[in-house]
């Protein structure tokens, strides 16, 4: 694929959206949020198609099989008070064993070693909890749970009790139905801080009617993390690197995959973070895709070779993210930007409740 310096600058993925388009509540029924359908090969894209979410009936052809990322979303934000009696905010991001856990903390100057904290919910008891530590590759804390709380199953019932959802600081309206729409209807795997916003736009209806259509699905774990939602900060993003999110990607999907490309199909990604997972599983089989299962902090960009997935359906993503790194790998960057460049015109709906982009096969350029 063709590659300029200006793909490797971080400034290279910026551009202006009105607030007003940053979609604070998502469409219901979710089938029904618009989606722009990407089928050109140019290096400037022809017109898109226009379309609604439901019309992937009709973009998907028999035999093709959509792979999806079926983490759920723990309740993983936690209201806390300090010793000194103020209040912050821990944001749990993954297991370190025996109860410890990393954690953004807020204000994280004032959770220091050793300091006790208090989790507070309605109708709850406080619940004592301590700092053990700093970490400096996050800035987060580690933070000592009960021992029991070992890992993300484990701990997921208490932060039902104690937790809330944690939707994106660009979200400013919080519902009681974001326990169950900021999850896909699919969602197994209990361990994401951040839903993959792609599947949220598949409903139980469109997934029926995808499958009447002769639609495989298959299904990995990405526990979105760090590595998906935090900003980037180095202009340079020729050594770009990531924070670690746990994958696995099962012989059941290596089979589903192998099937699919017996039979003439297309394998369809929903989301980023299904992306991450196949074509890290793919590059830690040697260029082959195997089994994989353990932390992953793959970085795709422009002139990335993709061997495994030939489409993606995903939402409209934020500024100099990684997320927009890697659409771009699929699109190329110039394409992508005119491509937003028309959304906004055309008042789509941004980030993560809001309406999809369906990069079909077609235009697809690495």
């Amino acid at each position: 694929m063709f590659t300029d310096s200006q793909d490797f600058l971080l400034s290279s993925y910026n551009y202006e959206l009105d607030p007003s388009l940053i979609a604070q509540r998502p469409c219901e029924p979710r089938h029904q949020a618009r989606m722009m359908v990407v089928k050109s090969k140019k290096r400037l894209p022809s017109n898109p198609l226009h379309l609604k979410v439901w019309d992937l009936v009709d973009q998907l052809k028999e035999g093709d099989l959509l792979v999806m990322n079926n983490t759920r979303v723990l309740r993983a934000r936690l209201r806390v008070r300090l010793t000194q009696g103020s209040l912050g905010e821990l944001l749990l991001l993954e297991p370190q064993g025996d109860g410890r856990w990393l954690c953004l903390a807020k204000p994280a100057k004032k959770m220091r070693p050793g300091d006790a904290l208090w989790v507070e919910a309605n109708g709850q008891a406080p619940y004592l909890l301590k700092v053990l530590d700093l970490d400096q590759k996050t800035g987060g804390r580690i933070i000592q749970f009960p021992s029991e709380f070992k890992d993300r199953e484990k701990i997921e019932g208490l932060l039902k009790k104690y937790g809330e959802m944690p939707l994106p600081p660009y979200i400013h309206k919080h519902d009681a139905s974001d326990i169950d729409r900021y999850q896909t209807r699919y969602a197994s795997s209990p361990g994401a801080i951040a839903a993959p916003t792609a599947g949220l736009h598949l409903s139980d209806q469109l997934l029926e009617a995808l499958s009447e259509r002769g639609i495989c699905y298959a299904y990995i774990t990405l526990h979105v993390g760090l590595g998906t939602f935090r900003p980037l900060d180095h202009e340079d993003l020729n050594d770009l690197q990531l924070h670690n999110e746990w994958v696995e990607v099962k012989e059941e999907v290596v089979s589903a995959i192998e099937e699919c490309r017996s039979r003439g199909g297309r394998v369809i990604a929903v989301g980023t973070t299904t992306v991450r997972s196949l074509e890290a599983a793919s590059l830690s089989g040697g260029g082959q895709l195997k089994p994989l299962r353990g932390s992953v902090d793959l970085v795709i960009k422009p002139g990335f070779k993709f061997g495994v997935i030939d489409g993606l359906l995903t939402n409209f993503h934020l500024p100099k993210s990684s997320l927009l790194l890697l659409v771009s790998a699929l699109t190329g960057r110039e394409n992508l930007l005119e491509l937003y460049k028309q959304a906004i015109e055309k008042k789509y709906r941004f980030f993560s409740y809001g309406d999809a982009m369906f990069i079909s096969p077609e235009g697809v350029i690495s």
